[in-house]
């Protein structure tokens, strides 16, 4: 079925369901409405007040937290201000990541976040990783928590926790600020971690030298003839192939205008294709043989570029790659297979089964951990950062009788951040239009 229609279909039995739901009434213990989005919920909540016992830890913590929320908030604001300053200078062209829809981290809907299980797991799981600190941090401030629960629309897209709102309002100063520090701490500590077991796993994938083309030529045999890129070369001339030697060894043996049949795999598909073999190259090789014209996965190469991870370029190589695997294929295309699944790992020995699987999950649990955990630190208004902004203004202006300035002044910032974010995403349009 395509998948327009589909999703079509599963837009049109969501809204028949949540309209039949709130005009009749029905389950409203468990099920409420934001605008058109529902959202399951429940009251027992109760398991939260097991934090309470560890609150001396815990608030320990929180104040971390709240320490690293604001050096990330100020890094944050620093990088984008940098980021604007550099657009004006240079006006780089137009790219796929000005595109308004790569904006928002929609699956399936951003170019850069493919629309798959691990995909929406780990943007899941950092909803509910980030509401949890709120919810915990609240119980150990002696704020009361209503409900929790899972905002739908179709799918899951967001997880809430529902604290009491005099219970919050009640409480001032640095146990405010743990509680909505808890949140991004969470994100990213989470990514941290997910990140890092990824980074080990890794550690256990052997490279092998299956002869998986992952490009080809133009203008050269194997482009004339057809052969796709990633498609794994399972016999040369007759000669059944295991290895990138076994095709060395085959070539060798040939002169350039030797017509040879050339059978690989593609997408499980076994074609057969006649190769009229050319000269090598003068730049590539001084061979007398016959040249195919294909360039090869290199997994013990790619294992070099993995070991980068663990360098303090780590996070940020991470952090670019769902951009820069699609943007760059030829220089960064090797770390597509901890994104999204490939024909690449054919070329690895590893442990399990499944185990681009679990890299996948991990990848993307680490990478929404720490976009989600950032991004909230900015100092805006409603997100995290920018309550913690708040509580931080109020309680220092108060001190000096200043209080009733103290919403202009958090307005102001917030204001100047959304100026910064809008100019970072309107700018390159701008600079690049045809007036």
């Amino acid at each position: 079925m395509d998948w327009i229609l589909l999703i079509a279909l599963l837009v049109i039995a969501y809204a028949l369901a949540a309209f039949i739901i709130h005009k009749k009434s029905l389950w409203q213990d468990h099920i409420t409405f934001y605008g058109p989005l529902m959202a399951v919920k429940t009251d027992r909540i109760g398991f939260f007040d097991r934090a309470i016992p560890f609150s001396r830890f815990l608030r320990v913590y929180g104040t971390i937290g709240v320490v690293m929320v604001v050096l990330v908030s100020v890094l944050m604001t620093l990088m984008l201000i940098i980021s604007i300053l550099h657009i004006m200078v240079q006006q780089p062209e137009l790219t796929m990541a000005n595109d308004p829809k790569n904006v928002l981290a929609i699956p399936g809907v951003n170019d850069f976040i493919p629309f798959t299980f691990a995909v929406w797991f780990g943007l899941l799981v950092t909803m509910v990783v980030h509401e949890f600190g709120h919810a915990i941090l609240c119980r150990v401030e002696g704020i009361r928590v209503k409900s929790m629960g899972i905002l739908l629309a179709v799918i899951p897209i967001g997880a809430f926790v529902e604290p009491d709102e005099e219970d919050q309002e009640r409480s001032t100063g640095l146990p405010k600020m743990r509680m909505f520090g808890a949140g991004i701490t969470n994100n990213i500590l989470a990514g941290i971690l997910c990140f890092a077991l990824m980074i080990a796993l890794l550690g256990f994938a052997v490279p092998i030298n299956t002869p998986l083309v992952k490009a080809v030529y133009v203008d050269n045999p194997a482009h004339l003839a057809g052969i796709p890129p990633n498609s794994i070369i399972k016999e040369v001339n007759g000669v059944l192939i295991s290895d990138r030697a076994d095709v060395t060894a085959v070539l060798d043996k040939t002169v350039p205008g030797d017509r040879i049949p050339v059978i690989v795999e593609h997408k499980g598909v076994a074609t057969e294709y006649q190769l009229t073999l050319a000269a090598w190259p003068a730049e590539m090789s001084d061979k007398t043989s016959g040249f195919m014209g294909v360039s090869y996965y290199d997994a013990p190469l790619v294992k070099e570029q993995f070991g980068l991870l663990s360098t303090p370029l780590g996070v940020i190589i991470l952090l670019a790659t769902p951009i820069y695997t699609i943007m760059e294929p030829v220089s960064w295309g090797h770390f597509g297979l901890l994104t999204i699944d490939s024909v690449d790992s054919t070329m690895w020995e590893v442990p399990f089964a499944g185990f681009w699987f679990v890299i996948q999950i991990l990848f993307w649990c680490g990478w929404f951990n720490f976009v989600v955990g950032t991004f909230n630190a900015l100092p805006l208004i409603p997100l995290d950062g920018g309550y913690i902004l708040k509580e931080g203004i109020e309680r220092l202006m108060d001190r000096r009788g200043w209080l009733q300035y103290a919403g202009s002044v958090v307005s102001a910032i917030s204001y100047g951040m959304l100026a910064i974010l809008l100019a970072v995403v309107i700018l390159p349009i701008l600079l690049n239009w045809k007036w």
